[in-house]
This record gives structure tokens, C-alpha cells and sequence, in this order.
């Protein structure tokens, strides 16, 4: 699992400040933490890290020594200057239950051939103890045809004993749907053909 260093940050001293002088902000709270624990993160380390690691997933923060096993809860993304301004992370207990979030990840999509994907979800809530946390539900779209779609029932984090959905097993997470452009052209043609 990847670890990301962190540093302890000075209350009196700005968020504001301190992502000017390329840090990124962000505070850690959970059952064994009373109120928060404010903290900083090199920026170059934390955009590594973000690269692959999302709400939801699950990480070690070394705070000055001391090894916290973290979910990302909360990701500020600041899209003017395009980076992360202040992330919040929640300290795991291995006996207790967390709300979190498995993000929604499409498979060979390319292959949908006579339909349009449409992406209703992009991720699934759940709730289930630090050992059964899911950062991805990959789900393969190449066989997926118009009127086809799939429900979180259908996906395997429903069936998981671990897992207790947050989110209802009956919304639809993608569908293919006709595309309208070519059915339009179709009827015009047919349309011209019956008045020549």
C-alpha cells in the first residue's frame, strides 16, 4: 500500500500560505483523534500518490514517524491552478465500520460498437471495515448493446458480505442507449425513398 509523508502544520500559519510555498493542506480525524490533526503534504509527493489514488482509496500517512492507516475522504481540486489545495483523510479502526466511496472504472468501451455509453454513477457508496475496503468496481462494457444496462445489484461489491451498500441496488451505473443522429438519418432516408 502507498505511503505518503505528511507533516504536523502550524495552526497560525495560513492554508493559504502554505500552498503558495507548495505544500498540500489537509487534516485527519477519526474515532481515536479528538478534534483533528492539521497537516501538510509536499506537493510533489501528494500529485504521485493522487495519480492513482482517489476518494475512497486507502493509504498509509506517515505523520513524522508515526505510520496512520487513512482513507481519502475529501478531495479539494482547485482546476484553475490544476492541483489538489486540501485533502482530508480519515484514521482507520480496524474494528470499525467507514463510509466510503469505490470508484466506477469502464472496461473496453471501445468495442461498444452501435450504441452510446452513459455513465449514470461514477462511484458507490458503501460501508465496511478497513480490511474489506473497495478503492475500484471495474465493470466490462464490450459486450454491452443498446437497451442494455447494468445495475449495482449486478456488480460484485453487492454480493460481498463485507460491504453494506450506501448507494440502491437498483440505480443504474451505465447503460448503451440507440444513438439518436443515425436513427433520425435512417427515417429521412427511408422518408425520400418513399417520395422518389
Amino acid at each position: 500500500m502507498d505511503t505518503l509523508k505528511a507533516e504536523k502544520r502550524d495552526k497560525t500559519v495560513k492554508a493559504k500560505r502554505l500552498r503558495r510555498e507548495g505544500y498540500v493542506t489537509g487534516n485527519i480525524f477519526g474515532r481515536e483523534i479528538e478534534g483533528s490533526i492539521p497537516i501538510k503534504i509536499d506537493r510533489r509527493d501528494a500529485e504521485r500518490v493522487f495519480k492513482t489514488k482517489k476518494k475512497g482509496s486507502q493509504l498509509y500517512l506517515d505523520v513524522e514517524g508515526t505510520k496512520m492507516d487513512v482513507l481519502i475522504k475529501e478531495m479539494n481540486y482547485n482546476s484553475m491552478k490544476g492541483q489538489y489545495d486540501e485533502v482530508d483523510f480519515q484514521a482507520l479502526v480496524s474494528s470499525e465500520k467507514v463510509h466510503s466511496v469505490a470508484e466506477v472504472v469502464l472496461l473496453n468501451h471501445d468495442k461498444i460498437q452501435n450504441g452510446i455509453l452513459q455513465v449514470v454513477l461514477e462511484e458507490i457508496a458503501y460501508k465496511a471495515l478497513p480490511s474489506a475496503l473497495v478503492e475500484k468496481v471495474e465493470i466490462d462494457v464490450g459486450e454491452m448493446k443498446p437497451g442494455d444496462s447494468i445495475k449495482v445489484g449486478d456488480l460484485p461489491i453487492a454480493s460481498d458480505p463485507d460491504v453494506e451498500l450506501g448507494t440502491s441496488r437498483d440505480a443504474v451505473v451505465v447503460l448503451v442507449t440507440e444513438p439518436h443522429a443515425s436513427a433520425v438519418a435512417e427515417e429521412e432516408t427511408e422518408a425520400d425513398a418513399e417520395t422518389k
